[in-house]
């Protein structure tokens, strides 16, 4: 079994990181600045995300946008491990650990800017390891 018991983690930590990373006084406005759309899907457990990278900026749990700009596949795993800083986006897309659709070098672009969240993340996830 993976690090999530549900989607509804999924969206709790992975979504709530995005919908922190939005907010954040810093980070926020580089993210708004992208002006692209990306439909994340997750597996293991199976859920989607939807992310609006510009005004507004916007998180949709569930979210299903098949015009997205860019789309992207992978365990939730990878997704856990890669906001916790411990695994490398680049590499995960060269080994298609992660496939990709769209214009991709747009989103290595906001891997930089995320990395300020890595330890707001680990202290999300540390809060439910330590209720497990």
């Amino acid at each position: 079994m993976g690090y999530f018991k549900n989607a509804d983690e999924v969206y709790e930590y992975i979504g709530g990181v995005f919908r922190k990373a939005g907010e954040d006084p810093v980070v926020g406005p580089k993210l708004r600045s992208a002006n692209i759309s990306m439909q994340l899907n997750y597996s293991d457990p199976d859920a989607s995300l939807t992310v609006h990278f510009s005004e507004p900026y916007e998180v949709i749990d569930g979210g299903k946008d098949d015009s997205a700009d860019v789309k992207m596949s992978m365990p939730a795993d990878i997704a856990h491990k890669y906001w916790r800083g411990e695994y490398n986006f680049a590499v995960g897309l060269a080994k298609g650990q992660v496939k990709a659709k769209g214009p991709i070098n747009k989103i290595l672009k906001l891997v930089p800017v995320t990395k300020p969240l890595f330890p707001l993340y680990k202290q999300m996830t540390d809060e439910k390891d330590a209720s497990a």
